[in-house]
C-alpha cells in the first residue's frame, strides 16, 4: 500500500525538462493591461495573438460601461442561490429568450461554464442503454463527458463521414438490442485546427440512421454564418442540429454558456442537469453584460466584418509566403512547422523576446511529436499593420528553423534571448 499522494506526478508534461524556465513563461504566463492586441508580458509590450476575443468586445466602451453599471447595481453576489430555488431573475430569462431567438431554436438554457456545461449535458441526456458516437478530435469537455457515460461509445475519424457511417451502423445494431438511442457529438469549429465540422455531412446521414445531433460551436458562435449565429448557419443546417451549444468565453468575451434546442428538451435539462441544479446562478453582472454583448453581436455586423478582414489578410499572407496553415476554414489560424519540443521552445522564446510577439505554441501530445504549431487568434481589434509585422516575424523564424539554428542551441540558451 502506498500513500495516495506519492503516486501523483507533479510534472509539466513534455516541457518538464524546461520547468525551471517554463512556469510563468510558457505555462501560466502573465499578461497585463487592458485586454487587446497590445499587452504587457514580462515587463514589455507585446503584440498579442492569444486571446479568444474575436469581436473585440472585451474592451468595447459600451460593454465596459454596462459591466460597470451592472456590477455597481447588483454586486457579484446577486442572485443568491441556484436558479431552481432562489437564483432566477427576469434578466436570466430574457437572455435565454434572446439566445433562442438568435439561434432559431424554441428555447435556450444558461449555463455557468462551457466546459462544465458540455460534460453535464452529456451526462443528463444519455443512460447505459444509449450509444454515443463522437468525432476523434473533439474538445476535452466532450471527451470527459463521454468518459462519464455508462453505456457504449464509438469514435469516428475526424470529419470522416464514411467512418461515422460505420460507427452508426454499429451503434444502430447495439441500440436495437438495448432499446436505447444514439447521440452524435461533433464541433462547429475545431479550436486547434480551425477546421469546420462537417455538419452537412453528419446531417445527411439522418436520412439513413436515427440519431440526435449535439454540436459544440464555441469558436463558431459570433464568427461564422451570415448573422454570426454560428457554423450551423454557415452550412445551412442550423435547423437540423438538435442541441446547439456555445460559450460566452470566445466571441462574447465573458464567462458563461448556453444550450439551445426544442422546448421540451431544454425544459428536461433544466430539471436534470446536476451541475446547474446544485450550483449558484450565473451572477447578475455577467447576465446583464451578456445581453449587451449579444445586442452588439446582432446589431453591429461591422465587428464580424473587421474580424474577417484581419483573418483573410493573415491567412492569405501566410499561404503566399509558403506557410502551412492546415485546413482551417475559420478565424483560428494554425501555423505548422516540423521540429521537436526544444525547437518549439526556442522559437517561442525568440518570437517573444526579440520580436515582441506573443502567441500560443502547441506541442506533443496535442500535436504529433515532430510537429510545432503556433496558433494565432485574429480579432476585430487587430490591424493590418499588426498582420504585416507578424508575417515578417514568422518569415524570420522559418529561415532560422530551416537553417538548423534552433536545433543547435543548448538548453541553457532558454534562460536568455536568442
Amino acid at each position: 500500500m502506498v500513500d495516495l499522494f506519492d503516486k501523483l506526478k507533479m510534472e509539466a508534461g513534455p516541457l518538464a525538462k524546461y520547468s525551471h524556465f517554463a512556469d510563468g513563461y510558457f505555462t501560466f504566463p502573465k499578461l497585463e493591461g487592458d485586454i487587446g492586441p497590445h499587452m504587457k508580458f514580462n515587463g514589455r509590450m507585446v503584440l498579442n495573438w492569444s486571446l479568444n476575443n474575436y469581436l473585440g468586445l472585451a474592451n468595447h466602451p459600451e460593454v465596459r460601461r454596462v459591466d460597470a453599471e451592472a456590477a455597481a447595481q447588483y454586486g457579484l453576489g446577486s442572485p443568491m442561490g441556484a436558479r431552481m430555488m432562489s437564483g432566477n431573475s427576469v434578466h436570466h430569462v430574457e437572455l435565454e429568450r434572446q439566445l433562442a431567438e438568435f439561434e432559431k431554436k424554441e428555447d435556450a438554457m444558461l449555463l455557468n461554464y462551457g466546459y462544465q456545461g458540455v460534460v453535464s449535458i452529456i451526462d443528463a441526456i444519455v443512460d447505459r442503454k444509449d450509444v454515443i458516437v463522437y468525432d476523434a478530435e473533439s474538445h476535452a469537455c466532450i471527451i470527459d463527458g463521454v468518459r462519464l457515460h455508462m453505456g457504449k461509445r464509438f469514435v469516428f475519424g475526424h470529419n470522416d463521414m464514411e467512418s461515422l457511417e460505420k460507427q452508426l451502423q454499429r451503434a444502430t445494431k447495439l441500440v436495437e438490442e438495448t432499446g436505447g438511442g444514439i447521440l452524435v457529438i461533433t464541433e462547429g469549429v475545431f479550436g486547434m485546427s480551425g477546421r469546420q465540422g462537417d455538419l452537412k455531412g453528419v446531417v445527411a446521414l439522418k436520412e439513413k440512421y436515427k440519431f440526435r445531433l449535439f454540436v459544440d460551436d464555441a469558436h463558431g458562435f459570433g464568427t461564422m454564418g451570415a448573422t454570426g449565429a454560428g457554423t450551423g448557419e454557415e452550412q445551412g443546417v442550423q435547423d437540423k442540429i438538435d442541441l446547439y451549444f456555445s460559450t460566452f468565453a470566445k466571441a462574447m468575451a465573458s464567462i458563461g454558456a448556453f444550450v439551445a434546442g426544442d422546448k421540451r428538451i431544454i425544459n428536461y435539462l433544466r430539471y436534470t442537469m446536476r451541475s446547474q441544479i446544485y450550483a449558484k446562478s450565473l451572477p447578475m453582472p455577467l447576465v446583464v453584460g451578456a445581453i449587451k454583448r449579444l445586442e452588439l453581436l446582432r446589431t453591429k455586423p461591422e465587428l464580424k466584418e473587421k474580424l474577417w478582414t484581419i483573418v483573410r489578410a493573415m491567412q492569405s499572407g501566410l499561404v503566399d509566403q509558403g506557410f502551412n496553415i492546415g485546413l482551417t476554414t475559420s478565424p483560428v489560424t494554425p501555423i505548422l512547422f516540423k521540429g521537436g519540443v526544444a525547437e518549439a521552445a526556442h522559437m517561442a522564446l525568440d518570437l517573444r523576446e526579440n520580436f515582441n510577439i506573443f502567441c500560443s505554441v502547441v506541442i506533443y501530445p496535442v500535436v504529433p511529436k515532430d510537429v510545432i504549431m503556433f496558433r494565432i487568434i485574429p480579432t476585430a481589434a487587430h490591424t493590418l499593420e499588426d498582420v504585416e509585422r507578424t508575417l515578417k516575424a514568422f518569415s524570420a523564424l522559418k529561415e532560422k528553423l530551416d537553417s538548423g539554428y534552433y536545433k543547435s542551441l543548448e538548453l541553457e540558451a532558454l534562460a536568455k534571448p536568442v
